[in-house]
């Protein structure tokens, strides 16, 4: 997963992943936008509670708290983000959803299994303990970011408008993607809570696969806006 984390940053960095504002006309056969993002994302949501639900020891209140944490991003990314979207007639490359499902898939197993089964500290963690609690804070402001910025997105569009406009507000005063910045605080906040490696290196994935992003809708908002704020970062305020 780390050797594949690393070829998927460089080859991101060259190349921006073909959907949403990046699509091409090349990238063959496509599916429904919200179709896509649900079959994608729904692994994440499905098999991290599998591994819960099918561990073979008692579960410790603190195991609880990191599947509500999961789910909490999961289960509305799959389950409710994708019937958010406005725009029911865009189209996602069908190679984009089934590379993102076979990670979703690996990514929650992994997960799911060193917390719920394999973890030899998984009976001796407390909600109480100062990693947990100060991991668990640091997980819900990075969703707070994260889920402010994509209603700022939600409501760009007036109904029956189309295209793209600049979002404004919150953390888009300095960066042009706080969405992706929220998801990666998250991730590691995760990584904290529960000290588990599988989540550490989840967290590694995240900012390989969306600082290029962001980088890539920074540049394309700057080519595609004349008026396009100069003081905004990509990702990082101040720094990227």
């Amino acid at each position: 997963m780390i050797a594949l984390g690393v070829i998927s940053f460089l080859t991101l960095f060259s190349t921006a992943a073909p959907y949403g504002r990046h699509a091409k006309t090349t990238s063959g056969l496509t599916i429904d936008n919200r179709l896509g993002w649900l079959i994608m994302e729904a692994p994440s949501s499905l098999v991290f509670f599998l591994c819960w639900f099918l561990g073979d020891r008692p579960s410790p209140p603190a195991e609880l708290l990191f599947l509500v944490l999961w789910q909490l991003h999961y289960a509305h990314r799959a389950f409710i983000f994708p019937f958010r979207l406005i725009n029911n007639k865009k189209r996602m490359p069908i190679v984009i959803m089934s590379t993102a499902l076979i990670f979703t898939t690996a990514n929650a197993y992994l997960n799911g299994r060193w917390l719920f089964s394999l973890s030899p500290t998984r009976n001796t963690m407390a909600i109480a303990d100062p990693h947990v609690l100060i991991g668990a804070a640091i997980f819900l402001l990075g969703y707070a970011i994260n889920q402010y910025a994509d209603w700022v997105l939600l409501h760009l569009r007036k109904p029956g408008e189309t295209g793209y406009k600049i979002p404004y507000g919150g953390l888009y005063r300095w960066i042009s993607c706080p969405n992706y910045f929220g998801e990666i605080i998250e991730w590691f906040g995760f990584a904290i809570c529960t000290m588990s490696f599988p989540a550490l290196v989840f967290a590694l994935w995240t900012v390989g696969n969306l600082l290029p992003r962001a980088r890539s809708h920074h540049l394309w908002y700057q080519k595609t806006f004349p008026d396009y704020p100069l003081t905004r970062k990509a990702l990082i305020p101040g720094i990227f």
